[in-house]
């Protein structure tokens, strides 16, 4: 009877110091990950690129919990205009006024709310899109591997830009535009990398 005393005793001060699974932040490598944007007309669609100013990803027993994100705007960039000049044009009409003011609104970011998955692989991702200093609820599929102690997040989310003040030639807005109407949906292809600790 001593030694079944002596051995829950024992069970019993062990347990507090057995290892608890705790939520940690992983640093998103910069230089790695990418954002691409692409935007349609009438007449056809432009794409291009920004960079990640900062990122983070929560992570517990190998899933995403959580993360935040952060796009310098002043980066922004058109990769499907070849001549100099054209380029030039739509890359400094995209920073003025008729779209994201980077003057006064320099970075863009998302901050992920929620990350739902059933197998550790593919998420539905819910989250806080901020553009022009507006905030609206985003949500979207996302894939995420884990090879060889590295973590990569891939996701696509599409957003309304009027909802973000971003109204230069929207049907929604402006009738008798024909072919030099702009759509209103822009889609950011989003592909994180970061280390697994």
């Amino acid at each position: 009877m001593k030694t079944i005393v002596i051995i829950l005793l024992g069970v019993l001060l062990a347990v507090p110091f057995l290892p608890i699974s705790e939520v940690y932040e992983v640093k998103v490598d910069k230089n790695v990950s990418t954002v691409t944007w692409r935007a349609s007309k009438v007449t056809g669609t432009h794409f291009g690129k920004v960079k990640i100013s900062q990122a983070d990803l929560d992570y517990k027993n190998n899933r995403i919990q959580g993360g935040f994100f952060e796009i310098d705007m002043t980066s922004i960039t058109v990769e499907d205009i070849t001549d100099p000049g054209s380029n030039k044009r739509l890359t400094d009409h995209l920073k003025s006024d008729d779209f994201f003011s980077v003057d006064k609104f320099k970075t863009s970011s998302l901050k992920i709310t929620e990350a739902k998955t059933a197998n550790g692989k593919d998420y539905q991702i819910n989250g806080n899109l901020m553009i022009k200093g507006i905030s609206n609820p985003v949500s979207f599929p996302a894939t995420v591997e884990v090879k060889g102690g590295e973590i990569t997040a891939t996701g696509k989310i599409t957003f309304d830009r009027t909802k973000y003040d971003i109204k230069y030639r929207s049907g929604s807005f402006f009738d008798g535009l024909a072919d030099r109407m702009i759509y209103d949906e822009v889609q950011l292809e989003i592909a994180l990398v970061a280390k697994a600790n």
